[in-house]
């Protein structure tokens, strides 16, 4: 197992490496290829290449990974970088996803009792015409 500073190192390397890929991935799809830093067209090259191999999704889980490996390796980590299976995201779609535990929505609070129907108030909306007429009327009283 590995110890607790290795594992946040390994925290940062993964999300690091997953965000880093999909950007590098969007940018090579928008024709800006060119300007990627060298190591991230290296990855993108090896991606393209394990394309013809085996499916997007298998290759672009193959490609995060050996980034990953790499910034493991960059940020200090010591020996082989650790799979972290709590922080396992979907890459299938392009969009990279925390699995995390999300938090419920808040119950909306009703003023109104359960048993009426809600009445949608409009009253901005016809303050708002009121304060029209009224200017007008004003504007042709102060005219004439």
């Amino acid at each position: 197992m590995a110890s607790r500073p290795s594992t946040r190192i390994a925290r940062k390397a993964r999300h690091k490496a997953e965000a880093d890929f999909a950007t590098w991935l969007m940018m090579a799809k928008l024709g800006s290829f060119d300007d990627l830093p060298p190591n991230a067209q290296a990855f993108l090259l090896d991606y393209r290449a394990r394309l013809e191999r085996m499916s997007e999704a298998e290759s672009k889980v193959v490609a995060v990974r050996e980034v990953y490996a790499s910034y493991y390796s960059e940020m200090g980590g010591l020996g082989p970088a650790p799979e972290l299976e709590a922080l396992v995201t979907s890459v299938d779609d392009g969009a990279v996803r925390s699995q995390g535990q999300r938090k419920p929505q808040p119950a909306r609070l009703s003023a109104a009792a359960p048993d009426r129907p809600a009445v949608r108030k409009s009253v901005p909306a016809l303050l708002i015409f009121a304060a029209m007429v009224a200017l007008i009327v004003a504007y042709k009283f102060l005219m004439n």
